[in-house]
Parts: C-alpha cells; sequence; structure tokens
C-alpha cells in the first residue's frame, strides 16, 4: 500500500489544502499553521501521488492530481491544491467569496499498476468498484477516475464508458481493446462541511 495514514495525518492535509488556497486569495490562515505542522511529519515527506478535489453544494468545482511520485505528499497536496482552485481548465478560478462554501476533499494514491486482461468482460470482471481508481490510455489519449467516482458510477460499464469520453475517446473505445489499463487506491479524507459559519 504504501505509506499509510491515520486519519488524523489525513486531516492535517486537509487543513494545509485549505490554508495553502486561502493564503493564495489573501484569506488568514488562523492560529493553527498546518503546513508548518504537516512538514515536520516524516511520513508527509515520503513522495506518492496525489489529487485535491473541491466541491460546492455537491457539484464539482476543481479536481487535479498527479498521478506518478514525483514528489512529498505535502508538496503535492499544496500544488494541487492551487491547481484545484485556480487552474482547472473546467472551471473559472475559485474566488475569494467562494472559499468558505467549498468543501476539499485529499486523496494520496498508491502507486499505479499495469492490470492485465483478455477481453472486455474480463476487464470489468477485474475492475473493483468503491476500490480501484482506474487510469486508461490509447495512443495520445489518458484519463483516471479515483474510486471515490464509482459514487456516481456504480457499473464497471457505465464507468469506463464516462472515463474513455473523459480522455477524448467514444464511449465504447473499452470494448474494442487496445486500452491500456492501471489501477491504484487511495487514502482519502474530506472536509465534513464547508466553512460558511467559521
Amino acid at each position: 500500500m504504501g505509506v499509510r495514514l491515520t486519519k488524523e495525518q489525513l486531516g492535517t492535509l486537509l487543513k494545509v489544502a485549505r490554508q495553502t488556497i486561502g493564503e493564495k486569495l489573501g484569506v488568514p490562515a488562523g492560529p493553527e499553521r498546518a503546513v508548518e505542522k504537516a512538514a515536520c511529519d516524516a511520513s508527509l515527506t515520503e513522495k506518492a501521488g496525489t489529487f485535491v478535489t473541491l466541491t460546492e453544494k455537491g457539484r464539482l468545482r476543481g479536481c487535479i492530481g498527479t498521478l506518478e511520485a514525483r514528489e512529498s505528499i505535502l508538496e503535492g497536496i499544496r500544488r494541487n491544491a492551487i491547481n484545484a482552485a485556480f487552474k482547472d481548465p473546467r472551471f473559472p478560478p475559485l474566488g475569494k467569496d467562494e472559499l468558505a462554501r467549498v468543501r476539499i476533499e485529499v486523496s494520496v494514491l498508491t502507486e499505479p499498476k499495469p492490470l492485465p486482461y483478455k477481453d472486455p468482460d474480463d476487464l470489468v470482471r477485474k475492475l473493483r468498484p468503491g476500490v480501484d481508481g482506474v487510469i486508461i490510455r490509447k495512443g495520445w489519449a489518458t484519463a483516471t477516475f479515483l474510486p471515490q467516482v464509482w459514487e456516481q458510477l456504480e457499473d464497471p460499464r457505465e464507468f469506463l464508458s464516462h472515463l474513455c469520453l473523459k480522455a477524448g475517446l467514444d464511449a465504447q473505445a473499452w470494448e474494442r481493446g487496445g486500452l491500456e489499463v492501471e489501477t491504484y487506491q487511495v487514502q482519502c479524507l474530506e472536509e465534513a462541511e464547508a466553512h460558511e459559519n467559521e
């Protein structure tokens, strides 16, 4: 599984993400300096892929991440918090007035592993809904869904079809073969609620 994080460590990463976005928007961080606390935690200096997801009233507001373990967990969460808030091409940059309304989720990934399969039915059988994040690649096209996406797309065939569309392929591309598939797992934590009352 790689690095095993506690709920408290994941909670610290949530605070790091919110503090990092707040600093960019000029919002004071408050008394607890989560970034400094995280920097003293050896586990959070380990390298791993990370994602940061923002939602507002249950709707996606930004999601950016890194699949490869190129940087420390702390650095990845900070960078992807900024990217999710301000550089997700699907959304306008987050405004200062929105920060209190968004909920943040952090995900720390295991190293992706190739998933060999014989045919489309075999691929469907080997996927583990709710457990596996999935990466697909075909030529220049690539896309991933975190395991959390299974909550909206419970059927593996529907999951794969939407993932193909995200990669810029047609929805049935996975049925025709020639698709490279990798899977990974995550440790994740979402804020219990937005911060409107703070």
